[in-house]
């Protein structure tokens, strides 16, 4: 930040009466008539800004930019002087703000070319991208692609009045599952294709259809000759269903109520079904080392669609 712009908002409007004196009258009648002009915009930029950025820094630029702004027009170019004074305003805000970015233009540039290129590759793989999918993808290398991010995180400015000690953590969230999470997450995923496994063969077909396929219900109530209407019974019968197998091999998750009578016997043998299908290793297999579906069990199904029915799809 350079320290010509270090005074507060009422030295510079002294600064600015004792730059005008020594110009035309007119000159000190058009700073003193539009001083209200930098405030409007100072206050229209601030919005978009974060809160570490000091709303005097920003005014003392303007202020200086309508002084030279003022000594600068030429009324017989028909411009209003507003209009005028503006755009000169605005652009010294921009080189103030830039005065104050810890990271370079250049910087920024990259950096903005990564944010974009993890955003293309989010959308085509559905997933978050890995580094080395980022760096094939800009041509860069992963210690590269590694330099840009810290050099972005070494630019980012956080208020210290901000934290306290029970929120100062979380205001720094860490949004990298941990490996202990990883395989939790991966277990998880396999006890969801156990019990979908486990399914009656037509509740199991909805569920291929419908959440892996992408198909519509007037398609699968035609291809199954029923109405739309006993589709989205079978969906939720399939669900409830679920719901008990992944409670049963889960204890930890919350046991739905128990049917009684033949319903009640039909639902604890699924459930046992799904408990003894497979073992820890049998389901980790249905999942890579970054938690992304392998097993081709379900046909068409993607790592996608197979991420969209999860515990949250059941619950």
């Amino acid at each position: 930040m350079t320290m010509s712009h270090k005074a507060s908002a009422p030295s510079m409007i002294a600064s600015a009466g004792s730059a005008a004196k020594a110009c035309p009258l007119g000159v000190e009648t058009l700073v003193r008539d539009n001083l209200a002009l930098v405030g409007h915009i100072v206050r229209e930029t601030m919005t978009r800004l974060p809160a570490h950025i000091g709303r005097d820094d920003l005014t003392s630029a303007g202020m200086t930019a309508l002084v030279l702004s003022a000594q600068g027009y030429d009324e017989s170019r028909g411009v209003p002087f507003a209009r005028f004074a503006a755009i000169r305003i605005r652009g010294a805000l921009v080189d103030e703000l830039r005065s104050m970015d810890w990271a370079s233009r250049s910087v920024r540039g990259r950096a903005r070319e990564v944010e974009a290129a993890r955003n293309q590759l989010a959308v085509t793989l559905g997933r978050s991208p890995r580094p080395q999918e980022v760096a094939d993808t800009l041509g860069f290398s992963v210690s590269e692609l590694g330099s840009i991010d810290a050099d972005v995180h070494r630019a980012s400015v956080l208020s210290l009045q901000g934290f306290a000690p029970e929120t100062g953590a979380a205001m720094v969230p860490d949004a990298q599952r941990g490996p202990e999470q990883l395989v939790l997450d991966r277990e998880q995923l396999g006890y969801l294709h156990d019990a979908i496994a486990e399914l009656p063969e037509r509740l199991r077909h909805v569920v291929q259809a419908y959440f892996f396929e992408q198909r519509q219900m007037a398609d699968i109530a035609a291809e199954l000759g029923v109405t739309e209407s006993r589709i989205s019974q079978l969906r939720a019968e399939a669900l409830k269903l679920l719901r008990h197998g992944l409670a049963s091999a889960e204890p930890e998750l919350a046991t739905p109520a128990e049917p009684t009578g033949r319903a009640g016997a039909r639902v604890a043998s699924y459930a046992a079904a799904v408990a003894a299908r497979g073992n820890l290793s049998s389901r980790l297999k249905m999942s890579n080392a970054f938690g992304e579906t392998v097993s081709a069990q379900y046909g068409s199904a993607t790592p996608r669609r197979h991420e969209q029915l999860d515990r949250s799809s059941i619950a």
